[in-house]
């Protein structure tokens, strides 16, 4: 997936321009939050399960090594293969190699942000192969040449008529006058032409929610069934997964499997929640013939033992941005990579570096919803933060904000001075202003006055103000 984040400031102005964009965002804010809160809410240990999870996953993180050998250990004694990947070059230089070995021509795919960050279709197309986007959402982005703008609904930035127009476009047999106007009809169309993929798949591909070591066993979950088409049917099932994906035993996921869809759609269970272990055993009526695991760090393993550790337990439900206002206004497009919302800005700068992803972290109001409704209750806020001192640190951020901040700094450590300069400043703010009550330009504050007036202060600063409250009292 082309990276845009250096340029993201222009893909929100594009983003808040786009009326249909803005239409298609109010699903978001519809579709999950309300469902999410009624799910949590009639399950009375939701909260207690959220601490096991982060318990669950802190224990696992400081010992990865140990449950990556044991599941290594359990999937080869079952007779599958662990490949471990450092780089997603790698990761796809595997995965093309078991293709290339078994004559594959066609590849299905199930939904895995892990593919879409090691940019595998296009790999795996320019070697020739066809690949094919199972899941619903998925296959339309990838008949529109996108990326996903969420994790969990791909294609939640789209509307019904283009995704029709788009079918139209694509499917070359499909009627004229066929009626594709409801989301029935469309979602039979897609069936149609995908059942045909499945049945000439000669290697399925799917991501992985959860890697038990104490099995050796891949989960996937999902609503549409497709993950479960996708790697019994072809003749080898290839799983890609990041290294902290693994998970100690069954009970641990299923803890874990509580929280996940509840946070992601509102859901008590997802309509399919699969465990894979191993290839085809004598007398299973199907299932592959070959069994891959593909692990990869990409950069993941260097988080270990930093203040960005805590991402490393994320399930990926999505809850973070479904909640986010600036998710809300902007879409998943404009952070430009893989990874939106609040988790993608933590995320992105850890994958591809702050220098090219700085802005992401600092598109946050740091209203704290994102850590409030996160299951594995990552702390977002404090580790965009962490960012935002890297990138400062490192001269990255615009001469006029380190310019402005070396002033606040001078003044703040002087409290008397900066009591007096607030106070100065309030007094002949204030003045000014007194007409009208706001102002439409100030000196120095361009980037507010631009979209809004900046009200005039009415009375004493807050030091003042609370000064004189507690000698009053």
């Amino acid at each position: 997936m082309h990276l845009t984040s250096p340029q993201f400031k222009s893909n929100v102005d594009h983003a808040l321009h786009d009326a249909q964009l803005q239409k298609a965002l109010g699903n978001v804010r519809a579709g999950f939050i309300d469902k999410r809160a009624k799910a949590a809410a009639a399950l009375p240990e939701f909260e207690a399960l959220r601490d096991n999870a982060r318990d669950i996953k802190d224990h696992t993180l400081a010992h990865l090594d140990l449950y990556l050998e044991a599941y290594e250990k359990r999937v080869t004694e079952s007779g599958g293969h662990v490949h471990f990947a450092e780089t997603a070059k790698d990761a796809c230089a595997i995965i093309s190699s078991i293709c290339k070995s078994v004559g594959a021509k066609t590849v299905t795919k199930g939904k895995s942000m892990i593919a879409e960050e090691i940019g595998l279709n296009d790999f795996l197309e320019a070697d020739g192969l066809t690949t094919v986007e199972t899941d619903l959402g998925e296959y339309i982005i990838q008949l529109r040449h996108e990326g996903p703008s969420h994790i969990i609904a791909p294609a939640v930035h789209l509307n019904k008529e283009q995704v029709e127009a788009d079918f139209r476009r694509v499917h070359k047999d499909l009627p004229g006058d066929r009626d594709l106007s409801e989301p029935a009809s469309l979602l039979s169309e897609a069936r149609a032409v995908l059942r045909e993929k499945f049945l000439a798949a000669d290697v399925g591909i799917t991501g992985a929610n959860f890697l038990i070591a104490e099995t050796g066993t891949s989960v996937i979950v999902t609503n549409e069934g497709n993950g479960d088409l996708t790697q019994i049917l072809p003749k080898v099932h290839i799983v890609i997964a990041s290294v902290e994906k693994i998970t100690p035993t069954l009970n641990d996921a299923s803890q874990i499997l509580r929280l996940l869809a509840r946070s992601a759609t509102g859901q008590d269970m997802s309509v399919y929640t699969t465990f894979s272990t191993g290839p085809r055993r004598p007398g299973d009526v199907d299932g592959p013939e070959q069994y891959h695991v593909v692990i990869l760090d990409n950069g993941r393993s260097s988080m270990l033992g930093t203040e960005f550790e805590d991402m490393l337990r994320c399930i990926r439900c999505g809850a973070c941005m479904n909640h986010c206002p600036i998710y809300h206004s902007v879409g998943g497009h404009a952070y430009g990579w893989v990874y939106p919302g609040p988790m993608g800005a933590v995320l992105t700068p850890t994958l591809v570096g702050v220098d090219k992803s700085g802005h992401l972290p600092n598109a946050s109001t740091f209203c704290g919803r994102c850590e409030s409704v996160c299951p594995m209750r990552i702390p977002l806020p404090k580790m965009m933060r962490h960012w935002r001192e890297r990138e400062f640190e490192r001269n990255l951020s615009p001469a006029t904000v380190r310019w402005g901040l070396s002033v606040w700094s001078f003044f703040a450590r002087r409290p008397k001075l900066y009591q007096f300069s607030t106070g100065l400043a309030m007094r002949a703010l204030g003045a000014f202003g007194r007409a009208k009550g706001r102002f439409s330009f100030l000196p120095l504050a361009g980037g507010w006055t631009k979209y809004r007036d900046f009200p005039a202060p009415e009375g004493a600063t807050f030091q003042q103000q609370w000064k004189a409250k507690r000698g009053a009292a």
